[in-house]
């Protein structure tokens, strides 16, 4: 009795808690797709006008809309992927870093598909915010024609605010974004319910067999819509990739109560209305409104267009903070704008990339449906990627034999090829756009992982031993160096040598510290490490220490932190006369290395704009001394 009394109240606080995660998800997780209807019934629309548009058309594109948001978000993503987590974050860099555990002789392959998802997913976070404020705020033509021309001021203008905002955290602003985006989601909902009167023949759409018979009918014409039909589905790898935000459960509730409903009611109702006002195709998604609600949805799909927008920079800084940690890319600068949440970062060189991308964009396209040309393939490309990486994951996390796999994913690849092929018939139109993107941001960190293997391998020719340098020091002898007080931390990448660093020190100054510790920071392929496997001390001699701190790829390094944890835990030093010694190489272009001299130069500016390792490991500046010298790569 006493046992059953004490459970009941947990219940409640349980629900209490998924109910808000789920209300906080629909805002981020879901901003991106949630504005879809603003532009994709209309762009799918556009291919089939020229000869006029049958009933059997709008009929077999709406069952095309629901069967691929059906397939693709609630099957691949909402119900499959959403399992396939790294202790709960997800994403390609997530994903990656799970199977690079155990990836064999596919480790190369592997690595390179998560350059190729990584950056396509960067690519989208460029255009998804200016196609979707563009498309917001285009409304404004039709309650006010007039004003046609200050769309692209406006659009501008809103860009600026919402990049000029990240510095200040999205803490405030995130507390508005589900209840927002939920008014959002019942409009769009609503509005749907109100028109699908229009025309109920509408509802056969929810019959595959109209979207097959659609594509059967149309032959490369349908191939071309397919394209546009994919623009449903644009926010499926970020509701992937903000899995560690929110949890599992929360954003599949969220999914199945609220968002997917919203979705297909509305795209029901844009097709009723058509079948009964075919004229209304030139914009159905705001000629759903009567002309008093025009500007309040005008204002409302504005507010969701920002919200997206800002859950795909967010998306885009986490991202980056992985590739940084991984190894793909430089130290950059990364700022903490929430005390408690950590996955609330500002990332400033990111930050200030996609606002001059965003930018060019809008000025280049002026329009939403001249850039909507441009989006899908990096969306496409992604989720290709992301079920080629799930099929390794399946086969060898979850034991599947390779016949299941085949069976559960090959027709997914299949059909996410044919979606690729289709939006790859926009490159002359735009599309080239995302995969110039892609491709510059793949060439970026490839050249970075590649150059720092190169440069380890080549600095390691004259490395000393680190065993047998603490030997010869600690040798009593009339030719042993100084010592003075205090303590030394050394960092280097290699634990099995010595630093750089200390012997710089030890050849230009002649002294050793009583006390040394030799300290290696790794990052393990788990988003957070835990309080056991955080530290590694092993003794080396009375005067020498080797310290290796572990972070997760999620994690901030802070290693003035760590080390506070680490004194008292029981390696006693003070931190007020302890010396931090870094090493600064100056690197060299050499034709005769491994990679081409462009590729060095790009190598070298990388490394060149990298975060001093002082700020990036939060180091206490009047305490860091750094020593250089010359490397040639």
């Amino acid at each position: 009795m006493t046992q059953e009394i004490s459970e009941v109240p947990e219940a409640p606080k349980d629900l209490r808690n998924l109910l808000w995660l789920a209300l906080g998800s629909v805002g981020v997780v879901y901003g991106d797709i949630g504005t879809s209807p603003l532009y994709a019934f209309r762009e799918a629309l556009k291919p089939l006008a020229e000869g006029g548009i049958l009933r059997d058309e709008i009929i077999g594109l709406i069952s095309l809309i629901i069967w691929t948001l059906t397939i693709i978000v609630t099957f691949k993503y909402v119900l499959f992927l959403l399992r396939a987590d790294n202790e709960g974050e997800g994403g390609t860099l997530s994903l990656l870093a799970l199977l690079s555990k155990n990836a064999g002789r596919h480790g190369a392959v592997l690595m390179f598909l998560g350059l190729i998802g990584a950056a396509l997913f960067l690519g989208d976070s460029m255009i998804t915010p200016a196609l979707s404020v563009l498309s917001a705020v285009e409304g404004l033509k039709l309650v006010a024609p007039h004003m046609g021309h200050f769309v692209i001021p406006i659009s501008v203008a809103i860009m600026v605010a919402i990049f000029a905002a990240q510095s200040h955290g999205t803490g405030a602003v995130a507390r508005f974004f589900g209840p927002i985006t939920v008014v959002w989601f019942l409009a769009m909902a609503l509005a749907g319910i109100m028109h699908i009167s229009d025309d109920f023949g509408i509802l056969a759409a929810f019959n595959p067999w109209h979207a097959v018979n659609f594509l059967a009918h149309e032959g490369f014409l349908g191939i071309v819509v397919l394209g546009a039909v994919f623009l449903t589905v644009t926010g499926a790898e970020a509701l992937y990739a903000d899995l560690g935000h929110f949890g599992r459960k929360p954003i599949q509730l969220a999914w199945f109560v609220l968002v997917f409903p919203a979705l297909v009611l509305n795209y029901l109702g844009q097709g009723a209305m058509v079948l009964k006002h075919p004229e209304a195709a030139s914009d159905p998604f705001f000629l759903m409104f009567p002309e008093w609600a025009l500007l309040p949805m005008v204002i409302l799909a504005t507010a969701a267009t920002i919200i997206a927008s800002q859950a795909v920079i967010t998306g885009a800084f986490s991202l980056v903070r992985q590739a940084i940690h991984l190894g793909f890319l430089p130290r950059m600068q990364i700022l903490f704008t929430s005390e408690t949440h950590t996955g609330q970062i500002y990332l400033p060189a990111v930050n200030a990339l996609l606002f001059v991308g965003v930018l060019a964009l809008v000025l280049l396209f002026q329009s939403s449906e001249a850039l909507a040309t441009a989006y899908g393939i990096s969306v496409t490309g992604a989720m290709v990627v992301t079920t080629i990486m799930a099929f390794e994951f399946v086969r060898t996390r979850w034991n599947w034999n390779v016949s299941t796999a085949i069976l559960l994913l090959a027709p997914l690849f299949a059909l996410e090829l044919v979606f690729l092929g289709a939006n790859m018939l926009k490159i002359r139109d735009g599309g080239y756009v995302p995969v110039l993107f892609a491709g510059g941001f793949t060439v970026v960190m490839w050249t970075w992982r590649r150059g720092s293997a190169i440069l380890f391998a080549k600095t390691r020719h004259g490395d000393v031993p680190l065993a047998s340098f603490v030997a010869s020091i600690e040798k009593k002898s009339e030719h042993a160096p100084v010592r003075v007080a205090g303590t030394a931390i050394f960092l280097t990448s290699d634990p099995e040598t010595a630093p750089a660093a200390l012997l710089h020190n030890l050849k230009h100054n002649h002294v050793i510290h009583t006390r040394n510790i030799i300290l290696t920071i790794r990052t393990v392929n788990r988003p957070r490490a835990t309080d056991e496997e955080r530290f590694l001390v092993e003794s080396l001699s009375e005067s020498f220490s080797l310290v290796e701190i572990r972070f997760g790829f999620m994690e901030n390094q802070n290693v003035s932190k760590a080390l506070a944890s680490l004194r008292r835990g029981g390696l006693k030093f003070d931190i007020m006369s302890t010396s931090f010694y870094l090493g600064r190489r100056k690197l060299v272009p050499d034709a005769k290395s491994g990679m081409p001299y462009w590729q060095d130069r790009l190598y070298i500016t990388l490394a060149n704009s990298a975060t001093d390792p002082s700020d990036y490991f939060r180091l206490p500046a009047n305490r860091v001394v750094e020593l250089g010298s010359h490397v040639i790569i």
